[in-house]
């Protein structure tokens, strides 16, 4: 198998372990920030891993429309062509698909849709989603699922019938994934389970995907316009049924509140694009919540984002009315400085997680990021990300 999961400590339902995989191990609970498109926006590689991140995400979906998957293994696959030594996890594409598509259609071959790039009609399915990521080479690749829209965007009746075919499809898609994978031994598949809000769907959608033995499972549908305390009850509901001895994954979240609810509850890791789309927008994070650097408040203030970081922006002393300067002056290395800032950020918010699991101290944790027990951040609510 190409991946092993340990579990060093465990600390009620969270655990603290360590996933190895062909390109080197990383520390769980971990969080992945995106390369969507082979590169994380503005940063090279070696200033993502400066930040502490040991494992990334690309986005099967964007590479497979451009430059193309069969030429990115011809480079030799992704870690080759970007320049990226360590592990790698592609999702398979169907969010995108369903999510960003104007116009689309999905039926049980997948799903057939118009390329932001040029408007051609371009196919994505379990078996064509395999071959992309088989391709691509990435350490951990996600099966091809079909993701249910947030409850509240259709009737009630709607949307369960919505879920219930969701759950079959996913099942079914599954199946054909795992047939169509042709490299297990170097590419570890997990399944993804989904179920929206319903508690009762969610355990059926584990039962149908766990049924499978895969080296790692994932909660799906979550990050799709839910509230916070929706996301902390299907996501306390779902991580404890997935098996104990697999890596689980919660796909998409999210705030440091979203992220410390699901360790509590069993996952071991994450992805989203907060970290760098929030900073090339002038919105940083902090222990005690977000700042927006734009605002005129910051354009005479002297100090750096967070005095405790030790991140490259702050340890170099760059101050916030300085980054506010670059940002308002059109300058790219306001972006670059709050995003490597901000992935920053969410490793040692997972550092500190880490510790607090192994010394088994999670109150002296939230009281160092009093972060995590805000229930809204300047106005947002939940984990929604853009799916770009």
């Amino acid at each position: 198998m190409s991946l092993r999961f340990e579990i060093k400590a465990r600390m009620g339902l969270a655990r603290l372990g360590v996933v190895h995989t062909p390109h080197g191990s990383f520390d769980t609970p971990a969080f992945m920030p995106v390369a969507t498109a082979g590169a994380m926006k503005g940063l090279t590689p070696q200033q993502v891993r400066e930040t502490g991140s040991q494992i990334i995400l690309n986005n099967a979906y964007h590479l497979f429309l451009r430059p193309g998957h069969k030429r990115v293994e011809a480079f030799g696959g992704s870690h080759r062509f970007m320049r990226w030594d360590g592990p790698i996890l592609t999702d398979s594409g169907g969010f995108q698909a369903f999510s960003m598509a104007q116009i689309r259609d999905i039926n049980e071959d997948g799903v057939t849709f118009r390329s932001f790039i040029d408007g051609s009609r371009v196919h994505l399915g379990p078996e064509s989603s395999m071959e992309v990521q088989n391709a691509l080479g990435a350490d951990i690749i996600m099966a091809f699922d079909d993701c249910p829209p947030a409850q509240g965007t259709l009737d009630d009746a709607s949307y369960k019938s919505r879920v219930i075919e969701a759950n079959d499809r996913t099942a079914r898609w599954l199946e054909r994934c795992i047939a169509a994978h042709k490299k297990p031994s170097d590419q570890s598949l997990f399944g993804i389970v989904q179920g929206g809000t319903d508690p009762d769907l969610r355990r059926r959608s584990v039962e149908s995907i766990c049924h499978f033995g895969l080296p790692g499972f994932a909660i799906g549908g979550v990050a799709v316009g839910e509230t916070t305390a929706s996301i902390r009850e299907t996501v306390t509901l779902t991580a404890p049924l997935l098996p104990a001895d697999k890596p689980r994954y919660l796909m998409g979240v999210g705030y440091e509140r979203d992220i410390w609810s699901a360790v509590l509850a069993g996952v071991d890791m994450f992805d989203c694009v907060l970290p760098t789309r929030n900073g090339r927008n002038a919105s940083v994070f902090s222990r005690t919540g977000p700042l927006r650097l734009r605002n005129a408040k910051y354009a005479e203030d002297h100090s750096v984002i967070d005095s405790d970081c030790d991140c490259e922006a702050c340890a170099g002393g760059f101050s916030r009315g300085y980054i506010r300067h670059l940002f308002q002056a059109g300058e790219i290395l306001g972006p670059v400085l709050a995003s490597i800032h901000n992935i920053r950020h969410f490793q040692r918010l997972l550092l500190d997680i880490r510790a607090a699991i192994r010394d088994n101290l999670p109150l002296p944790f939230e009281r160092r990021w009093p972060v995590v027990t805000q229930e809204a951040c300047e106005g947002t609510e939940g984990a929604e990300i853009d799916p770009t």
